[in-house]
């Protein structure tokens, strides 16, 4: 009759802590492999939307390679070949390194 019973007795912060532990160590394990890497692309690609200008070699990110004939806040003027597209700002997906992989706007400059 004196004795207490094991589930009656209050938790204590030690107790508290080992049962969270591995809910903060999943979390931490999300945020290093999973979050902050994508914040950190988000970011560049945020900053190198801004940063384009005319005549850089652009790839949108349905794949389309061209070269930027204008650009403003919204949207840009693509040469893709002969034809030219406007696309939203927002659908570049990155920049082609150097004079670019589109071999006939290279020529083109050349001349």
């Amino acid at each position: 009759m004196g004795t207490p019973q094991a589930g009656g007795a209050p938790a204590s912060g030690t107790d508290m802590l080992m049962q969270f532990l591995p809910l903060i160590i999943m979390f931490a394990i999300f945020w290093f492999l999973l979050i902050r890497p994508q914040q950190k692309r988000a970011k560049a690609h945020k900053q190198m939307l801004s940063e384009l200008k005319r005549g850089d070699h652009v790839m949108t990110s349905s794949g389309l390679l061209g070269r930027i004939l204008e650009i403003d806040d919204e949207q840009v003027l693509l040469e893709c070949g002969e034809a030219k597209l406007r696309v939203s700002r927002g659908a570049i997906g990155g920049l082609l390194s150097g004079k670019g992989g589109n071999k006939d706007a290279a020529k083109e400059e050349k001349k």
